[in-house]
C-alpha cells in the first residue's frame, strides 16, 4: 500500500508521486500520514513537510501555511508559500 501525494503552491506543482508516509505541521501539532489513514482536512502551520517516497530518499520542503486533505490514500497538500530551495531529494 502507498499514498498518492500531490503538493502544490499557488504558482506550480511542487512534488507528486507515491509515498510510504508524509509528515507535516498543522496548527494543532505534528501529523503523520500512512496508507489507510482516516479521511481528514487540516490547516497547516509554517514548517517542514517530510515525504518518504516509495523509491528514493526522504524529501523535505518548507512551507508557510496552507491545508492538507486525505481521502482513500490520496493526499493533497496546498501550501500558501513554498521555499523553492527547501526541496531535497
Amino acid at each position: 500500500m502507498s499514498l498518492n501525494v500531490e503538493i502544490v503552491a499557488p504558482d506550480r506543482k511542487v512534488w507528486s508521486g507515491e509515498a510510504k508516509q508524509l509528515s507535516a505541521r498543522t496548527v494543532e501539532g505534528e501529523i503523520g500520514i500512512l496508507p489507510g489513514h482516516s479521511p481528514m482536512l487540516a490547516v497547516l502551520g509554517n514548517g517542514e513537510v517530510h515525504i518518504d517516497p516509495i523509491d528514493g530518499k526522504r524529501s523535505t520542503i518548507t512551507i508557510d501555511g496552507g491545508f492538507i486533505s486525505v481521502d482513500k490514500d490520496q493526499v493533497r497538500l496546498v501550501a500558501e508559500r513554498v521555499d523553492a530551495t527547501a526541496l531535497t531529494a
